[in-house]
């Protein structure tokens, strides 16, 4: 019998769970410790951030907010790995990603507090991305948009999204690799696979023994990482995003991590997985162990650990009162931002809302 086709993942890891390389070819960008500082610290702050969203939340002054923490490596990883001419598309946690693209927490806090004027980043490059998608994939079409409109127009730019490990299973992920593979566009897609959809385990949501391998009949370049070693996403993803800038094809890249807390905060994962599971998921805490790995170059220690800890609180208390000092935008704003011409009967209805308006000053 004739054999039509064979394929391998490559496994990709520099440091255990200790923080120990487990081999000697480390990248060139890990000799720039100051560099790896950075990123070590984005990853802090991206933790005190979460448990300062989530204490927001439980005291009614955020929405429904879906928690990062043991996300840190991914998402700092995957921000870390593009250029600010790139373009991300992301769902609803990857803050990491974010904060490091210019995204300020109080943009977060709006946006989960009720008023779109969060999705309106202010500073760069995250002025050109794409804002929180809460309908899950769809941000995958949209990345895979723009990747077109990039071969379109010449741009050596890159289109990076970012998806979790059940919504790799939707039709709208599945269509953005296609289009991707079919047209050679420059798109990587990130696979956040922290084991839960919600309450579904990974055992559950598809027969492959890896979701990178989903990419594979796309016709894309996949490989699969350990998502709590941050030098290890960091090479991944820069490798896919400057072989796709160069006309070599996009990737599925899939980062294999942990989701430590709940799903979001109207979520008890309690009743759905064991502490054991979640005892061992923190052994693997990538923060420690970039930390681990950096004590060992005698580039960080206590004393530094807890003034950032300290400079953290004063950012992250400046950026709660100047979200809650925000004040409601007027109520014409509903309808100012939909049509280019209101029609007839949405004027009457604005009309009639500012005059509500009006008598209640």
């Amino acid at each position: 019998m004739s054999i039509a086709a064979k394929f391998e993942i490559e496994y990709l890891q520099y440091l255990d769970v200790d923080g120990k390389p487990v081999r000697k070819d480390l990248p060139e960008f890990t000799k720039d410790l100051d560099h790896m500082v950075e990123l070590y610290k984005l990853m802090v702050s991206t933790r005190v951030f979460d448990a300062k969203s989530i204490a927001l939340q439980r005291t009614g002054k955020l929405g429904t907010y879906a928690s990062c923490l043991g996300h840190e490596a991914a998402h700092v990883g995957i921000g870390s790995a593009m250029r600010p001419e790139d373009v991300l598309a992301p769902s609803y946690r990857e803050y990491g990603a974010q904060l490091y693209r210019g995204v300020r927490p109080r943009d977060v806090y709006m946006y989960w507090g009720g008023d779109e004027r969060g999705n309106d980043y202010q500073n760069e490059p995250a002025r050109h991305d794409f804002s929180w998608s809460v309908p899950i994939a769809t941000q995958c079409l949209h990345a895979a948009g723009s990747a077109l409109a990039f071969r379109i127009r010449g741009e050596k730019r890159v289109a990076v999204c970012t998806i979790g490990d059940g919504g790799s299973s939707k039709g709208d992920f599945m269509g953005a690799i296609n289009v991707a593979g079919a047209r050679e566009l420059p798109l990587v897609a990130a696979i956040v696979n922290n084991q839960w959809a919600i309450s579904v385990p990974r055992k559950y949501q598809t027969g492959a023994q890896t979701l990178a391998q989903k990419g594979l009949a796309a016709g894309l370049h996949c490989i699969q990482v350990d998502g709590n070693d941050i030098i290890a996403v960091r090479k991944a993803m820069g490798d896919a995003i400057e072989r796709a800038r160069n006309g070599d094809g996009g990737s599925v890249v899939e980062l294999v991590t942990y989701r430590l807390g709940d799903h979001t905060t109207a979520d008890d994962a309690r009743r759905y997985r064991g502490k054991d599971e979640v005892d061992a998921a923190w052994h693997k805490d990538p923060v420690k162990r970039l930390r681990n790995w950096l004590e060992g170059k005698k580039a960080w220690d206590q004393k530094k650990e807890d003034a950032w800890h300290h400079e953290c609180d004063e950012w992250m208390d400046n950026e709660v009162n100047a979200y809650l000092q925000t004040g409601a935008q007027p109520i014409g704003a509903m309808f100012d931002y939909t049509f280019a011409e209101l029609p007839a009967e949405l004027e009457k209805q604005r009309e009639f809302a500012l005059s509500l308006e009006q008598q209640a000053h």
